[in-house]
C-alpha cells in the first residue's frame, strides 16, 4: 500500500537502553536501520531530539527522503495516551507527558502513531514471528522491568483511548518489594531482570557464586543477562535458583493472564530469554500447567519470541500501517 508517491514505514523503537529505527517498503523488506544508546535518564527534549536525529541518520544512509514517508510507528516504555501520542509516564526514563506524536509529524511532515514499546513487539510476532494466526496472543517481556502485551483477534488490547496490559506492576507475592510502583510484591519487583542482578550481586558477594564473583565482580551494571547465563552454564547453581524462582513469579502472572483471557499462544521475550530460553521458557511453562485450571491446561502454548530486536520496529511499523491505511 501506499499514500500517493509515500511508500516507506518507519518503525522506531524506544527502549530503556538503546534507540533502533528500522525502514521498510509496503512488502516489509527492510531498507535500512540504525540504531545507537540512549543516554540513562536524558531529559525528554533531548530525548526527542535525538528520536528526530535518528529517524534522519536513518533516512540518509538508506538514500530515503522524507517525502517518501507514509508514516512513522513508534513503540515507547510505559503507558501511552493513545489519542494524543504521548508519553504519560516512563520510570526507567523519567520521561512524563512527553507529546512525541506532534514532535515527529510537525518534523517529518507525516502521520505518526505512538504505542507501547511491548504492544508493539507482540503485534510484531503476531503478523511475522512466533504468534503467527493465533487468536489470542499474550507477551511478556522481562527485561529491566516486565513489560505485556496482547494481540486478540489481530487488535491490539487497549483501554479507552490509553495503553493497558501492564503486567509488571499486578501484584502476585506478599513481599515488600517494590520496583516502578508503590505497589509491593509485583510481577516486576520479583522477577525482572534487574532484581535477578541484585539477588546474583547479593549471592556473589557472599561467596555462593564463585565463577560469577571471579568473572564479573559485584557491580550490578556488569550483571547482564548473558553474565547470569554464563554463571549458570559455570557452575553457579545458587544463580540457577534465583532465575528459576524469578520464572516461577512469571509463571504465576501467566495463570493470571490464562484465566482473564485464554490466550492460545503466550511470547517470552527479552534479553533474558534470549540468554536462557530453554530453562526460562520451561520453569514459566511448568509453573503455568501446574497451577491453571484444569479446563485451561491443554489449551495454550508458551513460546519464546522470535524475533529480536526487529520485533519492536518491525511492530511499530506494522501497527502505523494498519492504523493509518
Amino acid at each position: 500500500m501506499t499514500r500517493g508517491n509515500r511508500s516507506v514505514w518507519v518503525g522506531f523503537d524506544l527502549g530503556g537502553t538503546k534507540m533502533l529505527a528500522s525502514a521498510y517498503d509496503a512488502q516489509w523488506n527492510e531498507l535500512g536501520r540504525r540504531r545507537r544508546k540512549t543516554k540513562g535518564r536524558e531529559g525528554s527534549e533531548s530525548g526527542i531530539r535525538r528520536i528526530i536525529s535518528t529517524i534522519e541518520r536513518l533516512l540518509e544512509d538508506s538514500d530515503l527522503s522524507i517525502e517518501t514517508i507514509a508514516g512513522i510507528g513508534i513503540g515507547c516504555p510505559g503507558p501511552i495516551d493513545l489519542d494524543n501520542g504521548r508519553i504519560l509516564t516512563t520510570p526507567n526514563l523519567g520521561w512524563d507527558n512527553v507529546h512525541v506524536k506532534s514532535e515527529l509529524s510537525r518534523h517529518f511532515d507525516c502521520s505518526v502513531v505512538v504505542l507501547n514499546d511491548v504492544d508493539a513487539g507482540v503485534y510484531a510476532e503476531y503478523r511475522f514471528g512466533a504468534a503467527k494466526e493465533a487468536r489470542c496472543a499474550v507477551g511478556v517481556f522481562p527485561g529491566t522491568g516486565i513489560g505485556g502485551g496482547c494481540v486478540y483477534d489481530g487488535q491490539i488490547l487497549h483501554g479507552a483511548g490509553v495503553s493497558c496490559m501492564e503486567i509488571g506492576h499486578t501484584r502476585i507475592a506478599s513481599s515488600n518489594r517494590v520496583s516502578g510502583s508503590p505497589l509491593s510484591g509485583t510481577v516486576e519487583s520479583e522477577a525482572s531482570r534487574l532484581t535477578i542482578a541484585a539477588e546474583a550481586c547479593q549471592a556473589a558477594h557472599r561467596g555462593d557464586a564463585p565463577y560469577l564473583l571471579g568473572k564479573y565482580g559485584t557491580d550490578l551494571a556488569d550483571i547482564r543477562s548473558g553474565a547470569i547465563a554464563e554463571a549458570i552454564q559455570n557452575g553457579d547453581t545458587v544463580i540457577r535458583d534465583i532465575v528459576v524462582r524469578a520464572c516461577e513469579s512469571i509463571g504465576y502472572a501467566v495463570v493470571n493472564l490464562i484465566h482473564l483471557l485464554a490466550p492460545d499462544r503466550i511470547v517470552l521475550g527479552g534479553g533474558l530469554v534470549e540468554a536462557m530460553e530453554e530453562l526460562i521458557v520451561g520453569t514459566v511453562t511448568d509453573t503455568a500447567r501446574q497451577h491453571v485450571m484444569d479446563v485451561y491446561r491443554d489449551r495454550f502454548q508458551i513460546i519464546a519470541a522470535q524475533l529480536g530486536d526487529d520485533a519492536g520496529v518491525m511492530g511499530a511499523a506494522a501497527w502505523a500501517r494498519r492504523e493509518l491505511t
